[in-house]
């Protein structure tokens, strides 16, 4: 008997969309899974390594003390307040991501400041099909944020990994000794914390107004 085959229909990006936001977690609930596994000794995804476990626990850490002193000024607050459309966004990301650590606080802050934006968090290596149509230079960088309008459920900009000016930093350390040492991760953590976030409140914040 002779069998047929029958080609399956891939699934389009707003589908993708669509399934992600419906699993998602809050920031609350992600925050809470971090803290569990950091205490655990391990972290989100299929491997399962000393150093992500590392990793997991030193960004439950940073993201405690980041939702404790972020500060935006007057003049950011007034810009996110006038948002007036409503905007899901939806981020990729998992536990030990070392850049995640210091946006997904702002991402936060943000979205408390105006409940017309919506911040749903997802993981990575359970969404491999829709982390593959957003791809920052044929990788799977994270975290990776998708702003999907309110009404239309379109796709109206993206962001990440890092911020404009911490990309810049990576760019060139990458073009003068080919790739990212130990130490070069090291400066630019250090590099976050005296940013405060604000490199990665201005991006998102013209994400906004575009």
């Amino acid at each position: 008997m002779k069998t047929i085959s029958i080609p399956t229909m891939e699934k389009t990006t707003r589908e993708l969309i669509a399934e992600g936001v419906a699993t998602a977690m809050s920031y609350d609930e992600y925050r809470t899974l971090v803290a569990q596994l950091a205490k655990e000794g391990r972290s989100t995804g299929p491997e399962q390594t000393a150093a992500l476990t590392n990793y997991t626990q030193l960004n439950d850490r940073r993201m405690k003390r980041w939702d404790k002193t972020l500060k935006f000024d007057e003049k950011a607050v007034e810009a996110i307040l006038a948002i007036e459309k409503k905007v899901t966004w939806l981020v990729l990301t998992e536990s030990w991501c070392g850049d995640a650590s210091p946006a997904l606080p702002v991402m936060h802050k943000i979205s408390e400041l105006n409940p017309n934006i919506s911040l749903k968090i997802i993981l990575r290596d359970e969404h491999v099909d829709l982390m593959n149509r957003f791809l920052t230079n044929g990788g799977m960088s994270i975290p990776k944020l998708i702003a999907v309008d309110g009404e239309t459920d379109e796709v109206v900009g993206d962001w990440g990994p890092r911020s404009e000016t911490a990309t810049k930093l990576v760019e060139d350390q990458k073009a003068e000794h080919g790739q990212l040492t130990a130490s070069f991760k090291e400066d630019l953590q250090v590099w976050y914390n005296k940013d405060k976030g604000q490199s990665v409140l201005k991006d998102l914040t013209c994400l906004l107004l575009k």
